[in-house]
């Protein structure tokens, strides 16, 4: 395993400087992953997602923390060691070659994770970008959309702040009206959420902005019934993927979205900095890329790719970590995420003056959930949480949810989500 320390002892040598052998690292850790699919060959999903001895085996390709117990995997995912090796070896050949690099083999290495990046989401190479995160992704749309006055665009204030602040700008930029949907924290029905968005909808509503999975709580919105309610209207849907993207079951293509943006260094476990804009063909022309473009026709998604120099090093990890995430799969990998959930917020619930604020259905939720403790503030419970119990999560204080975030991730086990239910129970008394 590279460590930060091997690493500055092999840079060490005397008389110079070097680069340590990362393929070595490489293959270790496809034997590795070679390893976790035999110990998985001939299982059923349902059989797998309480196998601890699988997880350990996943545990073992990350370097999960010593000290504390990480759960605040939200902000993002870290890569696995096989993802990381890759992009050591990237950064050494783009740093080694240098100018040679980026002007002889730089789009051959972007072509190549496009390829591997449109094979994994199930999109055509016309249809969607690489960018640097969700954020950039949709202000590409927000910023480069033929707005009029007066137009309305439906927003929500449980919405990621990045997007609210861009639709804001250009509510003092070009006159559009903002219109604030209010969703149900803990809906019964589908239908409460569409309705939401729907009793909002004017002559006037040019788009509605779907953020799939609140990142505040964890709740999962009903994407396909949203999109077909608001095409009913005639409505274009702009969708926030930044959490649902490689972590939910869905296709999407399959959502008949107009916008879609997401984040790679998420739930994909890419190195930060990368993120995909899918645009629906059809709505190409009309947006103006956010920085300037000559050479690609109005109606080619390649005009927005032009965004100067690119991280081509993370790029060329984007294969690597669908290798990984498949290796697991898409399902298993959602059942996990799901079941590490619900085992401490089951638990949790039944606490004494807790509350989740997190629905528990499979159709609402993955990974991500919200709890708070009557008499505490979310700053002072996850402030607590760290310096007396060693776990590491985030207090949630906006206008509508209230409380603390815990995500766990792939190499996190029951184990540590047991001294979670303890500390919470500490707390809570």
């Amino acid at each position: 395993m590279v460590t930060r320390r091997s690493f500055i002892k092999s840079t060490a040598a005397v008389g110079g400087f070097f680069l340590p052998d990362f393929s070595f690292e490489y293959k270790k850790t496809d034997e590795h992953i070679n390893q976790m699919k035999a110990l998985a060959a001939g299982k059923e999903v349902h059989e797998l997602v309480k196998n601890e001895a699988y997880w350990q085996q996943v545990r073992a390709l990350f370097q999960p923390q010593t000290d504390f117990i990480n759960l605040e995997n939200g902000y993002f995912s870290a890569q696995p060691q096989s993802t990381l090796a890759q992009q050591l070896m990237e950064v050494n050949r783009v740093n080694t070659e240098n100018s040679f690099f980026m002007r002889r083999s730089q789009n051959e290495a972007l072509m190549q994770a496009k390829s591997a990046l449109a094979q994994f989401a199930g999109l055509h190479k016309e249809e969607f970008v690489i960018c640097r995160n969700t954020t950039e992704a949709l202000d590409t749309v927000v910023h480069g959309y033929p707005w009029q006055a007066g137009d309305e665009v439906i927003v929500n204030k449980q919405d990621y702040y990045s997007m609210l602040a861009a639709f804001e700008q250009q509510k003092r930029r070009s006159g559009i009206k903002l219109k604030y949907a209010k969703i149900p924290q803990l809906p019964k029905t589908d239908e409460e959420v569409v309705k939401a968005f729907e009793k909002e909808i004017t002559s006037k509503t040019k788009m509605i902005l779907v953020t799939h999975l609140i990142n505040l709580t964890g709740q999962v919105l009903p994407l396909n019934k949203l999109v077909e309610m608001a095409h009913g209207y005639g409505v274009e849907v702009m969708v926030d993927a930044a959490h649902s993207f490689a972590h939910v079951l869905f296709n999407i293509k399959e959502t008949k979205a107009d916008y879609l943006g997401t984040s790679l260094h998420k739930w994909l476990c890419c190195p930060m900095g990368l993120g995909l804009l899918y645009i629906d063909p059809k709505n190409i022309e009309k947006v103006w890329p956010l920085f300037g473009d000559d050479e690609y026709a109005a109606n080619d998604i390649r005009k927005f790719e032009h965004w100067g120099t690119r991280p081509v090093s993370a790029m060329a990890t984007i294969a690597k970590a669908v290798d990984f995430h498949e290796a697991i799969g898409s399902e298993l990998k959602f059942e996990r995420l799901f079941y590490l959930k619900n085992y401490w917020t089951s638990k949790a619930a039944e606490i004494k003056k807790v509350q989740i604020n997190t629905p528990m259905e499979k159709s609402r939720s993955g990974a991500i959930a919200n709890f708070s403790i009557e008499g505490l503030q979310p700053d002072k419970i996850a402030q607590r949480l760290y310096d007396e119990h060693n776990i590491f999560t985030v207090a949630i204080n906006s206008e509508e949810v209230k409380g603390v975030r815990v995500t766990p991730h792939l190499y996190n086990n029951t184990a540590e989500l047991d001294k979670l239910l303890e500390a919470i129970e500490h707390l809570a008394a």
